[in-house]
């Protein structure tokens, strides 16, 4: 049995754009489908969740969310191509404010609540490991590993593999994997 939606019925799901090559789960929830945008080649797994809530959601191409990923908020998200994105990772654009100064919560009137909501870049190649939680206004640099379990608050830097809580620069990342991209579209061509 294929789990996958097939190409007409992601037609019908109403995304602002889908590309060829696209598979995801009849078990991932989808919310405001019409600001969501979805490149070639993309699997999104069981149990994720796309809400786009007030912003967009643009997914690039030889992208693969793994399942129970959740990508929220207000805030745009930008997921650039080649990107992997491993299971139980939560990627938040928007963020009740926990400072005290207001209330919290959905089911709070807007006037009681502050919420804070900026964009999330993941540039191109960027692999985040499981578990790991990415927040409000956070760029991760191009071909950047996130290990698992890391809270990532801060723009990271291209090129580094970052572990912990909150996330720390452990060593360069090599760029082999660019000779790579490069023969994928010699192929592809």
């Amino acid at each position: 049995m294929n789990s996958f939606y097939k190409p007409n019925e992601l037609a019908n799901i109403g995304f602002k754009e889908v590309g060829e090559n696209v598979n995801i789960s009849k078990k991932c929830s989808i919310y405001g489908a019409e600001n969501i945008s979805i490149g070639n080649h993309v699997r999104i797994d069981d149990f994720c969740i796309l809400s786009s809530g007030e912003g967009k959601i643009k997914i690039g191409s030889y992208v693969h969310i793994a399942a129970y990923t959740s990508i929220y908020g207000s805030g745009d998200v930008m997921i650039h191509d080649f990107c992997g994105i491993s299971s139980k990772c939560s990627l938040y654009s928007s963020s009740d404010d926990f400072s005290g100064i207001c209330l919290t919560g959905p089911m709070v009137p807007e006037q009681f609540k502050h919420m804070i909501s900026k964009k999330i870049t993941l540039y191109k190649h960027v692999v985040i490991g499981s578990m790991s939680t990415i927040m409000p206004g956070v760029s991760i640099g191009e071909g950047t590993a996130i290990g698992a379990y890391s809270l990532i608050l801060n723009d990271i830097e291209p090129w580094g593999i970052f572990v912990g809580v909150p996330a720390k620069k452990l060593k360069d990342r090599k760029r082999d994997l660019l000779k790579m991209e490069e023969s994928l579209y010699r192929l592809t061509e």
